[in-house]
């Protein structure tokens, strides 16, 4: 097996740094590395090398990472979703309890009072100004049901909540894993207009841009609680401090604070907790570590943003060719021809697409010329060709 190189440019939690065998060392220079480890250190700047094959985010959001341009150098950028999806689950539920029972007033007001000598009467006196509501029995709406929202839906059905689930993309697994319960609505609209509770739990796209804004919120129930643990763009905080001020919103509970939402009245600031537990960290390194040695060991890709899921199975002998590739038409034809050319034939070939990219895996027997290779990479529309072989 060859060796490989690995830069961090954050710290990594050491349960999966020790996934790497042997046949692995790190570096301490990106520009030498075949793999690069990231947390929340922005990329967008940075000067990617030719040799650098694939970039593991240790968590779930990417907009650290140049996704466009990795792309074209034919780099696979991979994320970690689920990894930290039961650490953020809890401080959905905590949140709720925060806003429904005005929990943060009390402990403030608690700390004005803590040197006077008849704090226990005062506390007696002065508690009914912090009373809240139960969430049994409320109704919960969900917006998104990926890996965290059907943690999230699961555990407030348990509670004794109402809860409302709507996600028109779900896929086949979380839905499998979505407890019976849950009520399943086709528009947000239902969801606006129903629950008392609203927990946000989709992708940062341009048609999720600041969907929590003047209109949906006149949409939704006077005293409405927002749960915003997923980005903080997707909710317009000028149309936010109007409704809080107004009374349409009763909390606004965000785990990304700004200059301006940490300073509104009626806003519970968080600050981005969501994954900051050790096992949220351990897990996200594990899946990032076994998804960078299953595409540089095997060529598999699982879990990228940027490019199919491709599984040709683990590569046991001979040489594997891996091509990062344009989506555009006769590419397999070409790349065919190049084998048919050099009398080289081909035992197995799997190849997937998504977008304006593609990824194809090609198993020969026996070993090819560094020629081979050369040609591949001529190829129009080609980005980048890796052998692996025994």
């Amino acid at each position: 097996m060859p060796k490989f190189k690995y830069h961090c440019l954050n710290p990594i939690a050491g349960v999966g740094l020790k996934l790497f065998s042997e046949n692995y060392e790190t570096t301490e220079d990106i520009k030498e590395s075949d793999a690069v480890l990231v947390r929340s250190a922005s990329m967008l700047e940075m000067e990617l090398t030719d040799n650098i094959a694939a970039i593991a985010r240790a968590g779930a959001g990417v907009n650290n990472i140049p996704l466009d341009r990795c792309a074209g150098d034919g780099i696979v950028v991979f994320n970690t979703p689920g990894a930290n999806a039961n650490g953020v689950k809890e401080l959905v539920i905590a949140g709720l309890m925060l806003a429904s029972r005005n929990i943060v007033g009390g402990i403030n007001w608690v700390q004005t009072i803590k040197e006077e000598k008849d704090i226990a009467k005062l506390v007696e006196k002065g508690k009914a100004k912090f009373a809240g509501k139960e969430i049994q029995g409320k109704k919960l709406g969900v917006i998104g049901l990926g890996a965290i929202g059907v943690l999230v839906a699961n555990a407030a059905n348990r509670l004794g909540m109402e809860v409302y689930g709507c996600d028109p993309y779900i896929s086949v697994e979380h839905a499998w894993n979505l407890s019976r319960d849950i009520i399943s609505v086709k528009s947000k609209d239902d969801i606006y207009r129903e629950c008392d509770y609203i927990s946000l739990h989709v992708p940062l796209l341009d048609d999720t841009k600041k969907m929590i804004n003047k209109e949906t919120l006149s949409k939704c129930k006077d005293g409405v609680v927002i749960l915003n643990f997923a980005r903080d763009l997707l909710v317009n905080d000028e149309d936010m401090e109007e409704a809080l001020k107004s009374g349409k919103v009763g909390a606004y509970v965000t785990d990304f604070p700004n200059d301006k939402t940490a300073a509104m009245e009626g806003v519970i600031a968080i600050p981005h907790l969501g994954a900051s537990t050790e096992e949220s960290e351990d897990n996200c390194a594990v899946m990032a570590v076994k998804q960078i040695k299953d595409y540089l060991e095997h060529g598999i890709i699982k879990n990228s943003v940027n490019y199919p899921d491709c599984d040709a199975g683990t590569f046991t002998g001979g040489t594997r060719v891996t091509i990062n590739h344009k989506n555009i038409p006769n590419m397999l034809t070409q790349f065919t021809g190049v084998f048919s050319s050099e009398n080289i034939n081909i035992s197995n070939l799997i190849n997937k697409s998504k977008g304006d990219y593609a990824y194809t895996v090609i198993d020969i027997e026996g070993s090819i010329a560094s020629g081979t290779s050369a040609k591949l990479e001529t190829i129009d529309g080609v980005l980048k060709v890796r052998t692996i072989s025994e």
